[in-house]
């Protein structure tokens, strides 16, 4: 029985840590599952500005300048900025090598494992149905501007509490999430032109706050500049603590890479569409925070209306069209931004069997999943209809951090440790086996392809290779490999270290009620640990196998391992900066999804049963494989 029970035990562990094939040039798909590649490079530009630059810049400005920054504001900025790129490095490089939907998770599954990669894709699905809904709940107090206040909207636009249970409902957020759910089952391309065009609307209205305003400034003096107390009112440390707060507002630039599939060439145009998105982002926010703050005193902004509000002082009241004007259209292509990701990360998770088969259908003449996309639009305008989750929108970037982490960490396991096994399905056994006969071996029970394997069954009926302890290959060649082995056992070691060392360093130096002692005793032995780790993985050799992982001769990440590392740092800071209350609630649905996995996706997933071979063996299984269908 225990031995029953330990078998079983270790048959869910091994599930949990199984990894899908690298999708190839050579490796193309033979499912039917494709999406439309329509996508050009101005499209992606205009997908993540329009999912980054949301309406929250028009009121951020003022809040993090009056408690965090002050004038420094723009220096904050420009720091969240280099903090995102250090994802967008990580992100371009795996989106040119494994050019499909899912994004984060399709990465995690290749270099980490499926429990993983269940759990980014659990999460990012909840992200972008609170995001959508969130963003949808903010429509109608902006169009109110135009009609003189949201007592006088028409009642098809205005919000209605539902007499009772005190619900309040709101029909115009419903109405644009069902809106932006219709254009998308349109087509990629449609609705690409459609984000284009409301994207540069809102561009226009921040050119029109930079140039006003600036011109304002120049005539006036800038009074907001003349401080006794200086640049840094709130010192360095107030400054770096804005930066953690303006850090989410370049969240969105990740929409690109679920877009990979669509692209004609992903590997030009996914690096291009990423940096230049999230470069123009970084100057239209650096720039609109230089004259805001420049206009008005950091102490004097309205911390609801900052922008409107700076120009009222100088006579501009019209202005706030404008700018509302701006503002409903960032709501809109942050909508769009949050409800296109989510189909696609859907339906990637059908195709490897971890959700129902329903989600991976794609329409043969749109060439979009609408399936996915017409739960993803009821569930989100359900939300946005009767719920304020307000409150909830913490919890979207529980997501989107723990996709940034994970994506750094599958960027060293690809430079370090790429994944050298891959599996097939169990209907090639014979050919496998085939294969395995002409180099003398037996892959059931001894070296299997002259490489030190053999291939055992596991009690989930996955077959499995382990080293085994003799091999016959000539000394030099084990040599090589046993040097191999040995870079690459160190390698994964100090990957794992890192990771401990920060999430140890910085739960420790964050968290509060912890005695002084303690946390300086944590502090040193985890920074003694990543740097130990960090000094070790830049001393080693990356593994020569990366340069054929998935798709070549596109970006690289720069500074491996020491820009992961870092992105890794600045992630796990902002997640546990988070607050307890916002992970209770991310637990929750955590749990589900952990219930949905065991139940479901474990046993329907498209590696159940799969054989893992060495990859240097794929080509001629598959090629025994034709050879005896023919």
């Amino acid at each position: 029985m225990g031995s029953f029970c330990g078998g079983k035990c270790s048959g869910a562990l091994r599930s949990l840590v199984r990894r899908k094939r690298v999708d190839s040039a050579a490796h193309a798909r033979r499912d039917g599952h494709q999406l439309a590649r329509r996508l050009s490079v101005l499209d992606l530009i205009a997908i993540g500005v329009g999912a980054t630059v949301g309406a929250g810049v028009y009121i951020l400005v003022g809040t993090v300048a009056r408690e965090y920054t002050g004038p420094a504001l723009t220096i904050s900025f420009l720091i969240a900025g280099v903090a995102a790129a250090l994802s967008a490095f990580c992100y371009a490089e795996l989106a040119c090598r494994c050019p499909s939907a899912g994004s984060a998770y399709h990465y995690t599954y290749i270099c980490v494992g499926e429990g993983v990669a269940w759990l980014i894709g659990w999460s990012l699905i909840l992200e972008y149905t609170i995001g959508g809904s969130a963003v949808a709940r903010g429509i109608s107090p902006n169009l109110a501007v135009f009609f003189g206040g949201e007592d006088k909207l028409p009642s098809f636009l205005a919000r209605h509490t539902i007499p009772g249970i005190g619900i309040v409902v709101d029909p115009c957020a419903a109405a644009l999430v069902i809106s932006v759910t219709v254009l998308l089952c349109i087509g990629i391309k449609e609705s690409s032109v459609a984000q284009t065009i409301v994207t540069t609307i809102n561009v226009s209205a921040m050119i029109f706050i930079i140039a006003a305003g600036g011109y304002i400034g120049f005539k006036t003096g800038w009074v907001g500049y003349e401080l006794p107390n200086g640049y840094f009112p709130y010192g360095v440390t107030g400054m770096l603590g804005g930066s953690a707060v303006v850090f989410f507002s370049y969240i969105g630039f990740d929409s690109v890479t679920s877009t990979a599939e669509e692209v004609k060439n992903p590997q030009r145009d996914l690096p291009v569409g990423i940096g230049v998105a999230l470069s123009i982002c970084c100057i239209l926010y650096m720039l609109v925070s230089v004259v805001i703050v420049g206009l008005v005193p950091y102490y004097a902004l309205d911390p609801d209306t900052p922008i409107s509000s700076a120009f009222a002082n100088y006579g501009m009241q019209w202005a706030v069209y404008i700018l509302t004007t701006g503002a409903v259209m960032a709501l809109c292509s942050s909508l769009m931004g949050s409800i296109l990701p989510q189909p696609r990360i859907l339906m990637a998770m059908a195709r490897d069997g971890l959700l129902p088969s329903f989600f991976a259908d794609i329409n043969r003449h749109t060439q979009v999943p609408v399936n996915s996309t017409v739960v993803t639009g009821v569930l989100a305008a359900a939300l946005a209809f009767f719920m304020d989750v307000s409150q909830l929108a913490a919890m979207v970037s529980v997501g989107t951090l723990l996709a940034f982490t994970t994506v750094a960490v599958s960027v060293l396991i690809l430079r370090y440790v790429p994944p050298d096994e891959v599996p097939l399905t169990s209907g090639l056994q014979e050919s496998i086996g085939s294969v395995s006969s002409q180099f003398n071996n037996d892959l059931k029970g001894t070296a299997s392809m002259d490489f030190g394997y053999s291939a055992v069954p596991s009690n989930e009926g996955d077959w499995l290779l382990v080293e085994t302890s003799e091999c016959s290959i000539e000394d030099d060649a084990m040599q090589k490999h046993v040097i191999k082995e040995r870079r690459r056992k160190i390698a994964a070691w100090s990957i794992a270290f890192v990771c401990i060392g920060i999430l140890i360093l910085v739960s420790a130096a964050s968290v509060e009620g912890l005695p002084s002692m303690l946390r300086l005793i944590l502090c040193g032995l985890a920074g003694d640990a990543v740097l130990g780790s960090l000094v070790v993985l830049a001393c080693t050799e990356q593994d020569d196998a990366r340069h054929d992982f998935g798709h070549a001769g596109g970006f690289q990440c720069p500074f491996v391992p020491f820009l992961p590392v870092a992105c890794i740092l600045v992630n796990t800071y902002l997640l546990v900066s988070l607050g307890l209350g916002t992970w209770f609630r991310v637990s929750i649905w955590m749990m589900i999804g952990a219930l949905v996995y065991i139940f479901y996706g474990r046993s329907h997933s498209s590696l159940k049963g799969a054989v893992y071979v060495p990859a240097a063996y794929v080509h001629e299984i598959y090629q025994a494989s034709s050879d005896r269908q023919a």
